[in-house]
């Protein structure tokens, strides 16, 4: 996220006196969504394209700051679709940085760079790292004695399929979307109304607290008014009466009413001070508009 971006920006400017700089890609990320050049990989992820973005950004700000050439983490193979040969040399070509890029942790099995041919840099001290295996840069830090760092495992969300369609489904029915859009794609239960509006129940507390936040003006929030249970957000660019009973009818659902004949529910319009109360009978399977 940007905020654990900045903390780690700061940290790392501490730690070694220098500046470090967070550039904010969310618009521009998603356009390269909508129309990568290069394509997908498993999901909705536009490897080479994000890396292009990426790299468009660095030789935007080297530029700026003077510098001669970017430095990058990369290891040849640990990505199987953005950190083959031909993909690096594609992504140097289409970013405007061909011979700019170096890498140390790969250096040693790539052609040299205009740094490494130039002796700006000591190819000699990089390495020869590849693969996907993340024990030789885990062995580097305990030699640097580095002891924090994002933990390897750690993969895109727009590889995960089920994040990929809820975001294939938001990108399909509205344009422009925003970061709060993309944000409540990763919180509850997920389905459609009838005039396409999103319906999105909470599973547990910390989640209604985060539907809480992520609430905005023009949604309608939902909430049962005897029973525990979710918190309910509806959005659309029109919340019909059809959309708040459904909406209704899962948050009775989902919560501990659900055996219960009817269930009062009641429906806040966000940024209009207007609130009111439907009862419904509780959906019994859960699914009543399209998941």
């Amino acid at each position: 996220s940007k905020g654990s971006c900045k903390m780690e920006a700061k940290k790392a400017s501490e730690e070694f006196g220098i500046e470090l700089k967070v550039v904010p890609l969310f618009d521009e990320f998603i356009e390269v969504i909508r129309r990568p050049k290069y394509g997908y990989g498993r999901g909705l992820n536009p490897c080479l394209d994000c890396r292009i973005l990426m790299f468009i950004k660095a030789r935007e700000m080297m530029e700026e700051i003077g510098a001669s050439f970017v430095v990058t983490g990369e290891v040849l193979g640990e990505r199987p679709m953005s950190q083959r040969v031909d993909a690096i040399r594609n992504i140097e070509k289409d970013s405007g940085l061909s011979g700019l890029i170096v890498r140390p942790l790969s250096a040693q099995l790539f052609e040299p760079s205009i740094p490494e041919v130039e002796g700006w840099v000591d190819r000699e001290k990089m390495l020869a790292i590849s693969g996907r295996s993340r024990k030789p840069q885990i062995q580097l830090a305990r030699d640097l004695e580095i002891g924090e760092y994002p933990c390897p495992a750690g993969g895109c969300l727009l590889t995960d399929k089920l994040f990929a369609e809820k975001l294939r489904r938001l990108l399909a029915r509205k344009d422009p979307i925003d970061k709060n859009d993309v944000l409540l794609l990763k919180v509850g239960r997920h389905f459609t109304g009838d005039s396409g509006t999103q319906i999105i129940v909470g599973r547990d507390e910390a989640e209604n607290e985060r539907l809480d936040q992520l609430a905005r003006e023009g949604d309608s929030k939902l909430a049962a008014l005897e029973w525990s249970g979710p918190t309910t957000l509806v959005r659309g660019i029109e919340i019909s009466e059809v959309d708040r009973v459904a909406a209704a009818k899962l948050t009775a659902g989902y919560g501990q009413g659900k055996d219960a004949a009817l269930v009062s529910v009641e429906v806040r319009e966000i940024g209009r001070d207007q609130v009111g109360i439907i009862e419904v009978e509780p959906a019994r399977d859960g699914v009543t508009v399209g998941a």
